[in-house]
């Protein structure tokens, strides 16, 4: 990566898991793809913990803000081993899905998911979908498949690869590899193997880096990663650009500095 004299430079920034799943829903409210849809066409926000934060940033930009939770606004997480599944509801907050976030033409068809509306979803339609596995040199994102029809990204291809409907994946640094993720699917999509597949999905990828470019125009370089104690996930990163978008930037990040953990956001 090369510098200009002019650009400046931040000072390093932690960025935890929540905080960058807050930083993308902040983005993603902006993000012209989705402010060209939202008033006119069909907008799907399909659960998932990240798009828990995307949904909420949505709505709170739409005045909406009261009526939505991310309280169990998923479908499977990754939790520790201490952590039971059955004890997802209590972590959640609640026994029962609320469904995806569908809004057809400004309006919010709560309860609806993205099969009660993939068959009419078409070109200039937008669905908003998680990823578990991020390649950033190649700019790919992977999806973990545990359903034998592919569950919800399965049934956003047949929109996306049939009637050109546009997705975008938000997901975090956190989940970054450094394989290709097509070599890895087929190994991991081989007969014989075991535990979930991988779906690589062709998509545009979402991170907080691509989130701090569109809130601030500076760019971002990972230069660590790790922590403890709540920071256990976490990304440090150099923010470069102009004063003016180096500012912009000091902005967002303090906006989002003191974001609380996941499961204590959800109290």
């Amino acid at each position: 990566m090369s510098y200009k004299q002019e650009e400046c430079f931040s000072r390093p920034y932690v960025i935890t898991p929540s905080m960058g799943k807050r930083l993308i829903g902040m983005a993603m409210a902006a993000h012209p793809a989705v402010q060209s849809v939202l008033n006119k066409g069909t907008l799907v926000i399909v659960a998932g913990t990240t798009n828990g934060y995307v949904a909420e940033e949505i709505f709170k930009a739409r005045g909406e803000n009261g009526d939505f939770h991310r309280e169990g606004f998923f479908r499977g997480v990754t939790v520790p081993a201490k952590v039971k599944t059955t004890d997802m509801g209590m972590l959640a907050g609640t026994q029962h899905f609320p469904g995806d976030v569908v809004i057809v033409d400004g309006k919010w068809m709560e309860g609806a998911t993205i099969f009660d509306v993939v068959d009419e979803l078409d070109e200039g339609d937008l669905i908003l979908k998680g990823a578990n596995a991020l390649d950033l040199s190649r700019q790919q994102a992977a999806i973990l498949i545990g359903h034998p029809k592919s569950g919800t990204i399965g049934a956003a291809m047949l929109a996306v690869a049939g009637r050109r409907v546009g997705i975008i994946l938000p997901v975090g640094l956190e989940k970054r590899v450094d394989v290709d993720l097509y070599e890895l699917a087929l190994r991991l999509n081989a007969p014989g193997r075991t535990g979930p597949r991988l779906l690589p999905v062709p998509a545009s990828v979402f991170t907080e880096i691509e989130a701090i470019r569109l809130l601030s125009g500076a760019k971002v370089e990972i230069i660590a990663a790790g922590g403890v104690y709540g920071a256990e996930g976490s990304v440090w990163i150099s923010v470069h650009g102009s004063p003016d978008e180096c500012n912009k930037a000091e902005d967002v990040l303090s906006t989002i500095s003191l974001e609380r953990d996941f499961a204590s956001g959800l109290e």
